[in-house]
């Protein structure tokens, strides 16, 4: 029961993040939310019982301040789209890297003007130089972001709470098992 999670959704019904259910119980007596959805246990205290939260759903809406976006690498890959800004390929996390377009060793900052993602084969190929002396074109001038890359929700198929599913996205069906490896 201490592992149980509870889905919060925005005002529409839209998945935001998963929470804790200790810190949905906290937002139901605030009177910030509402419960849709509870687990068939329950917690006890003196003179109450309550069933726990599986999905709640925000009472109002809320206007998340304007920050600027966090450089992180995840957030250089988001912003060029997973894809090399010199050869064009797009590529899993793990075939991406990042590169200085003017390489640290000629001043080059590590910063959202100067870093783009890059395939390991291009980032050997241009090495410590710019792309002019690699003889390499850039396919995008790098720039900071003004928006925050789209939040994604990530549940194991098999794990997913059967109250969530209503409220969540599938690309696939839901009632396909998959083939066991015995």
């Amino acid at each position: 029961m201490d592992t149980a999670q509870t889905l919060l959704l925005n005002q529409g019904f839209e998945p935001i993040k998963v929470i804790s259910w200790q810190r949905a119980i906290t937002l139901l007596f605030l009177g910030k939310v509402e419960v849709v959805e509870e687990y068939s246990h329950g917690v006890r205290s003196v003179n109450l019982v309550l069933k726990i939260p599986a999905v709640v759903r925000l009472l109002r809406s809320f206007r998340r301040h304007h920050r600027p976006v966090k450089f992180s690498r995840v957030n250089i890959y988001a912003r060029d789209h997973y894809k090399c800004q010199y050869c064009g390929r797009k590529a899993s996390l793990s075939e991406l890297t990042y590169d200085h377009v003017t390489p640290r060793s000629h001043g080059g900052l590590t910063d959202w003007t100067n870093i783009v993602t890059c395939c390991y084969l291009c980032n050997r190929k241009k090495g410590g130089d710019t792309p002019a002396q690699a003889g390499m074109k850039l396919l995008s001038q790098p720039t900071q972001p003004n928006w925050v890359p789209a939040v994604t929700i990530r549940v194991s198929l098999r794990s997913v709470p059967e109250a969530w599913r209503d409220y969540l996205y599938w690309t696939g069906s839901l009632d396909v098992d998959e083939p066991s490896t015995s």
